[in-house]
C-alpha cells in the first residue's frame, strides 16, 4: 500500500491557488493525531491552547517552549500525511529576533515541527525574516491573538473599526513580505477576513472569521464537544463526546461497584484451572 503524499507548504499554496478549502485542526497527542491524520486533514497545528485545553489555565501565557517540544514530537509520532505546525509560546520570540530563531529551531530539531505559528502584526516582521532565512517556514496570525489577551482586554474580537480593520490588512500584506507561507485570522468581521484573503497570495486560515479565508481550523477538543461550558460563537460541534465519556465512566463505576466488571472474559487463570474449564466446557 503505498503513502499518502505528505501535505507541505508546496501543496497549501497550490491549494489556494486552485480555489480548494485547507482544513486544519488543534490536537495535541499521539492518539488523537492518528486519528485525525486517517481522515485526510490537510493541517494539525500543535497549539499554545493546550495550557487552557488539556492543562486546565484559562489562557495561554503560561504554557513553555519545552512544553511546546513534547506535544510536538508527540503528534509528529502519530502523523503521516498532515502538515505539522507547533505554536511559539508567548516571550518565546518577543525579546529579541536570535531569541525568536532559536526557539523556531528548536522546535523543528526536537519538537518535530515542520512550520512554526507566531502571533502578531508589524512588530514581528523581523523575526519572521529571520526565521524564513533559517529556512524554518512560519506562519502567521493576526486579528485576536491570545497572547495578547491582556493588551486586548480579553478575547475580543479584532477589527470592526475602520482603523482597526485597515491596521491588520496593512499587516497581513507586511507579513506576506516577510516571508510567512500562510496566516491565520482569528476572532475578525467576516468582511475583513475576505478582503485579506483576496488581497494576499498566501493561504489564509480561519478561526471565527468566516467562510470567504481559504481554509478553516477548530480545536479537536471544541469540534467534539469535550466541554459543555465552552460555547464560543465561531465553534460548531460535530459531536457530544463529552456527555459521551461520562456515561462510559459512570457505566463503569457501576459495575465495578456491583462486582459485574471484570467477568471471565477479562480475566486470566491458571493452567490447571483453565484445563477444568476447557473440559466442563467440551462436555
Amino acid at each position: 500500500m503505498s503513502q499518502p503524499e505528505k501535505v507541505s507548504v508546496l501543496t497549501l499554496r497550490r491549494m489556494k491557488a486552485e480555489q480548494r478549502k485547507i482544513t486544519m485542526i488543534t490536537c495535541y497527542d499521539a492518539t488523537f493525531a492518528r486519528l485525525v491524520d486517517a481522515t485526510g486533514i490537510d493541517v494539525v497545528l500543535v497549539g499554545d491552547s493546550v495550557g487552557m485545553v488539556v492543562q486546565g489555565h484559562p489562557n495561554t501565557l503560561p504554557v513553555t517552549v519545552d512544553q511546546m517540544i513534547y506535544h510536538g514530537q508527540a503528534v509528529a509520532r502519530g502523523m503521516k500525511r498532515a502538515h505539522v505546525v507547533v505554536d511559539m509560546p508567548f516571550m518565546s520570540y518577543h525579546v529579541s529576533v536570535q531569541q525568536a530563531v532559536e526557539t523556531a529551531g528548536r522546535l523543528v530539531k526536537e519538537g518535530m515541527a515542520e512550520a512554526v505559528k507566531l502571533e502578531g502584526g508589524r512588530e514581528r516582521l523581523q523575526a519572521i525574516e529571520a526565521i524564513t532565512r533559517a529556512q524554518i517556514p512560519v506562519m502567521g496570525h493576526l486579528g485576536l491573538t491570545p497572547q495578547s489577551v491582556h493588551a486586548f482586554g480579553g478575547f475580543k474580537v479584532q477589527g470592526k473599526r475602520d482603523d482597526e480593520a485597515r491596521r491588520i490588512v496593512e499587516d497581513a500584506r507586511a507579513i506576506e513580505e516577510a516571508g510567512a507561507y500562510s496566516l491565520v485570522l482569528e476572532g475578525i468581521p467576516m468582511e475583513l477576513a475576505a478582503e485579506i484573503t483576496e488581497q494576499v497570495r498566501i493561504p489564509t486560515i480561519g478561526i471565527g472569521a468566516g467562510v470567504h479565508c481559504d481554509g478553516q481550523v477548530l480545536v479537536l477538543y471544541d469540534l467534539l464537544g469535550m466541554d459543555d461550558s465552552f460555547r464560543p460563537k465561531f465553534v460548531k460541534r460535530y459531536a457530544q463526546l463529552g456527555a459521551q465519556v461520562r456515561q462510559a465512566v459512570d457505566a463503569y463505576v457501576e459495575e465495578v461497584r456491583g462486582g459485574v466488571f471484570p467477568d471471565d472474559d477479562q480475566s486470566f487463570h491458571r493452567e490447571a484451572a483453565r484445563r477444568v474449564k476447557m473440559r466442563q466446557a467440551s462436555r
